[in-house]
């Protein structure tokens, strides 16, 4: 018997201010990573499923961005 399946991992990159998509407002927003990684016996093994977003802290809108973006709202230093 074989023991396969996948497990989902949530890292904050960083909190950002930045004028939101949805509402307007410049709120914080959180970039976060989501990894989705196979396992075997419950032992996760490799990632298979990366992904990125930012979300409002205002109105809790999630907007799904790239890899690229989020390497560039990482680089951008934090205001004064």
């Amino acid at each position: 018997m074989i023991i396969f399946g996948t497990k989902g991992y949530l890292y904050q990159l960083a909190i950002l201010t930045l004028v939101c998509g949805h509402c307007g407002n410049p709120a914080a927003h959180t970039l976060r990573k989501r990894v989705t990684k196979f396992t075997l016996f419950f032992v996760p093994l490799f990632p298979f499923s990366t992904k990125y977003a930012t979300q409002c802290t205002f109105c809790g809108t999630e907007q799904k961005i790239t890899a690229e973006q989020a390497e560039q709202l990482q680089a951008v230093p934090a205001p004064r």
